[in-house]
């Protein structure tokens, strides 16, 4: 195992939801819950702390200025700022790092949807701004399944004077839907100063791990690696579960960490994951 590996949280989206199911609180947005259910959101990273994370994620992956338009009164630059605020109340004194999460717009880009750069730019300068303000450790861009718009996002973040992760979520053959490779995405993302590149999502460890060694000698950059916990499944009463307990998704992340310099999981993962995760790279 490579020594020096950083512990990240698990998914946000999902645990949070399961909370919410557990208390009979409809599924919203997750985002929603900045400000509906702040407790749910602040025990989450509380709890992925105690489990030895050393980097959480804020609630606000989803936020952007379309998307909270759409779908709630609030406006995104509260939303932003309450996710970041709400991670460090309830982080506050403990030795943690906390990372905004951003993720993809609702709409595709020009040629394949309407969306202009210019537009992408603005949304997340808007985005950023607030959370920035509210100081995070680290700005997060994650899940991106088009290169074009993670590196407008890439180019709004490296504005502020925090570190930048990207991360994008391929399918098994090695490349997003919209067609990037591993290579496509250090080939862009490289130049503009990024911190940290990687993936995120999509697939289950197991079907991650080689996508993940296509980044093995083709880029000096630490490596982020957050899979999920196995392809979510649909219960017949319209529940889902995931395919891997903590202890074999463990096991399948396992031979990522003899490369990687940052590990996760991503949707299904929970505490209980990153526990198991903390466990083994103690052992």
């Amino acid at each position: 195992m490579k020594k020096n590996i950083t512990l990240m949280d698990g998914a946000v989206g999902t645990s949070l939801w399961a909370k919410a199911d557990a208390h009979g609180w409809k599924k919203d947005p997750v985002w929603v819950y900045n400000f509906q259910h702040p407790e749910i959101v602040g025990e989450l990273a509380q709890e992925y702390a105690d489990a030895g994370a050393k980097i959480i994620l804020t609630n606000t992956f989803g936020a952007n200025g379309p998307a909270v338009k759409r779908s709630s009164p609030y406006a995104a630059p509260d939303v932003v700022a309450e996710g970041v605020r709400l991670a460090k109340a309830a982080l506050k004194g403990r030795d943690v790092k906390i990372a905004l999460a951003a993720g993809p717009l609702p709409q595709l880009m020009e040629p394949y949807g309407d969306l202009e750069e210019d537009e992408v730019a603005e949304i997340y300068t808007e985005f950023l701004t607030a959370g920035v303000a509210e100081g995070p450790d680290i700005i997060y861009l994650q899940t991106f399944m088009d290169l074009a718009m993670l590196r407008v996002a890439t180019e709004q973040a490296k504005k502020f004077d925090l570190p930048v992760f990207c991360s994008l979520t391929f399918e098994k053959r090695g490349r997003t839907i919209m067609g990037n490779s591993v290579e496509d995405a250090i080939r862009e993302l490289t130049p503009l100063g990024i911190d940290a590149i990687g993936m995120n999502c999509s697939l289950g460890p197991d079907l991650a791990v080689p996508v993940m060694r296509e980044f093995v000698g083709k880029t000096d950059l630490p490596l982020i690696f957050k899979p999920n916990a196995g392809k979510p499944i649909l219960a017949a009463d319209g529940t889902t579960g995931t395919t891997f307990d903590s202890k074999v998704f463990a096991d399948d992340v396992m031979p990522a960490l003899d490369f990687v310099d940052y590990v996760g999981g991503c949707c299904g993962s929970d505490p209980s994951y990153i526990r198991e995760l903390a466990s083994r790279m103690k052992e």
